[in-house]
């Protein structure tokens, strides 16, 4: 019992320190050298081709009559739209160097492109406000496990524990 406190104390102390102390958090990730841009847009296109297998394969087996596997592929469907936004943004920033993000001071930036055109900015502002797709995406994941295992072959998976 007194190692439970200890653990939830520890976990108590973490969580304050880091929501006391903040670093800059961006929502879309940069990364440094082009090969590690390539690689990471390669993992990109991946889960995008097993999300639409995922998908394809619930429809075919005709899964998706069933609650928890319909939001499981809704899931598939926002990470797609995810990976392509979060693709869209390192094109933008890390590959093609179209976008330049100054920042003027703690609260603010400045969106510079290569063509000075707001078109462009204003698509990689919204793009980086990517957690407006991978939120829902995990939050239909979570819910359509949770469905899952309350069906009466979910409890053998839970037994097995």
């Amino acid at each position: 019992m007194q190692n439970k406190i200890l653990i939830s104390m520890i976990y108590l102390a973490a969580f304050c320190w880091s929501f006391f102390n903040p670093e800059q958090a961006w929502a879309a990730q940069s990364h440094g050298g082009i090969e590690g841009v390539y690689a990471h847009q390669f993992a990109h296109l991946f889960f995008i081709i097993s999300m639409g297998s995922l998908i394809y394969w619930l429809r075919q087996r005709g899964l998706v009559q069933e609650r928890g596997w319909k939001y499981i592929q809704y899931s598939a469907l926002f990470f797609i739209l995810w990976n392509i936004d979060t693709m869209t943004v390192h094109f933008l920033d890390d590959q093609f160097n179209i976008i330049q993000v100054e920042k003027i001071d703690a609260w603010q930036i400045q969106l510079n492109d290569i063509f000075n055109n707001n078109h462009i900015k204003i698509l990689y502002y919204f793009a980086t406000l990517d957690h407006l797709l991978c939120v829902p995406a995990i939050f239909f994941l979570y819910i359509g496990l949770k469905h899952l295992l309350k069906q009466p072959g979910g409890d053998a998976a839970r037994d097995r524990r």
